[in-house]
């Protein structure tokens, strides 16, 4: 299944500064290896040491986030946008 995945500013110099990639996956575990596979570095920075997404990363499958949906096991149907947005705090 082929997947457009949309890059934060802060990931993008694994992607060489491309804003969005193409890859392939049937699930986002999938999808996630096929990333690793071409932008070296850059699945650490969106799953944790345990493997599960980053507790800061949030990850949405078209409009969807993962959390709600079967996490890393969420299936990614051809042509689907996958977003990775960074949280961002902040405050007084």
């Amino acid at each position: 299944m082929s997947v457009s995945v949309r890059i934060p500013t802060i990931l993008r110099t694994y992607t060489g500064g491309q804003s969005e990639v193409t890859t392939e996956g049937a699930t986002l575990a999938e999808v996630l290896d096929n990333l690793e596979a071409s932008y070296t570095g850059i699945k650490a920075r969106i799953l944790d040491d345990n493997g599960d997404l980053r507790r800061f990363v949030n990850v949405y499958v078209g409009n969807e986030d993962v959390r709600f949906l079967e996490n890393l096991a969420t299936a990614t149907p051809d042509n689907t946008q996958i977003s990775v947005i960074p949280a961002v705090a902040g405050g007084c």
